[in-house]
């Protein structure tokens, strides 16, 4: 199976754990990993599906169990066999979910969530062995429940969450990652996407930005500097910008196209599918982008990038890649990982400055 290369980027590293005895007989029936429900989480998780899928052989079986919105997502990576999408995201298992996991005939369950209900859900689909971080109290449905520093307030913790996840990989015997990374497939053809992303593409260099940030208000840097940072390019550079997001994040991203020419800036927030997504990613020059999952899916697939952190941990979540910037000017109640900022100023994004910006995407492109 081929992959794409990468440069292994320097990430905090986490606890090693015991290895897992597991016979060639309950392996050659797969692996079958519950996903995080993010999808910059689910990203960084494939690291350790790149290992377990190595672990596996090329014929062997990966399955995913994933919320219906990260489908598509693994679905369009060439280290998944198949993908079990469950009825809703954050709820209760139906039927058809328990048996679609039973109808799998696998032994091993590793959960990269730290849900408890999904813990039991893969013991009533009669999974054997059930592996994960000890978390909410389920660690007596667990074959071995591994253990993590927990988190702490106001300071970087030095733990990355894909390297969490290799250790939990290591541990069923997979081997040490080395870069690789699924090479992801767009079935869909330019010429089919959509007119806006169509033009975006017919120029270049092109600047993808993700001004939203699906967690909360508190790790947005402001539309308006995105919006200087977006009219540098274009007037500087030559360059094209589309700005990303989900519908709801379509507000933020017309603040940042502005009043930008709207034949060289593009709000496409809430108008790509995943297709399109992965394609204009795959072809753009950078991206700027708050702590997101599209931050942690342009890094994947091996594009440049600047990422604004401030409420939240680079040490945690910074991209999986060493061709992107983290610029943090760290206030000493950061990271407070919440969702608005108590102070009702996030003065840790405010104190970036579109020039510390502008330096790095200088810097990345020249």
């Amino acid at each position: 199976m081929q992959y794409n290369w990468f440069p292994v980027p320097k990430l905090a590293t986490a606890p090693q754990q015991k290895r897992v005895k597991l016979s060639a007989e309950c392996l050659k029936n797969g692996i079958i990993v519950r996903s995080p429900n993010w999808l910059g989480d689910a990203v960084m998780t494939l690291p350790a599906l790149v290992q377990l899928r190595k672990l596996l052989g090329d014929n062997g079986k990966l399955y995913v169990v994933c919320p219906p919105g990260l489908k598509k997502f693994y679905e369009m990576t060439n280290v998944v066999s198949e993908v079990v999408p469950l009825h809703k995201a954050h709820k209760r298992w139906s039927e058809d979910d328990i048996l679609a996991v039973r109808d799998l005939n696998c032994d091993i369950a590793l959960m990269f969530n730290n849900s408890l209900r999904d813990a039991i859900y893969f013991f009533l689909s009669h999974v054997k062995y059930r592996f994960g971080a000890a978390a909410r109290f389920r660690g007596f449905l667990l074959k071995r429940a591994f253990k993590y520093p927990k988190r702490v307030s106001g300071n970087l913790n030095k733990l990355h969450h894909a390297e969490k996840y290799l250790t939990m990989a290591y541990a069923l015997g997979a081997k040490k990652w080395k870069g690789d990374m699924p090479i992801f497939t767009v079935a869909k053809e330019e010429s089919i996407m959509s007119n806006d992303v169509k033009k975006l593409l017919a120029n270049k260099p092109i600047m993808l930005m993700a001004a939203g940030a699906a967690y909360g208000g508190s790790k947005r840097w402001s539309s308006k500097k995105f919006n200087e940072v977006a009219k540098r390019w274009i007037t500087e550079k030559g360059g094209m910008v589309g700005v990303l997001g989900t519908a709801v994040e379509s507000d933020i991203a017309q603040k940042v196209v502005g009043d930008l020419d709207a034949e060289k800036c593009f709000n496409l927030a809430g108008k790509t599918d995943f297709d399109e997504l992965i394609y204009l990613l795959q072809n753009c020059e950078i991206c700027i982008a708050n702590d997101s999952g599209i931050m942690h899916l342009a890094g994947a697939l091996g594009k440049k990038g600047v990422a604004i952190f401030g409420p939240t941990d680079p040490s945690a979540t910074k991209p999986v890649s060493v061709y992107w910037d983290v610029i943090m000017n760290k206030e000493r109640c950061a990271p407070c990982f919440k969702r608005e900022c108590p102070k009702n100023k996030a003065v840790c994004m405010e104190n970036v400055s579109v020039d510390e910006v502008w330096h790095a995407v200088e810097k990345l492109t020249d």
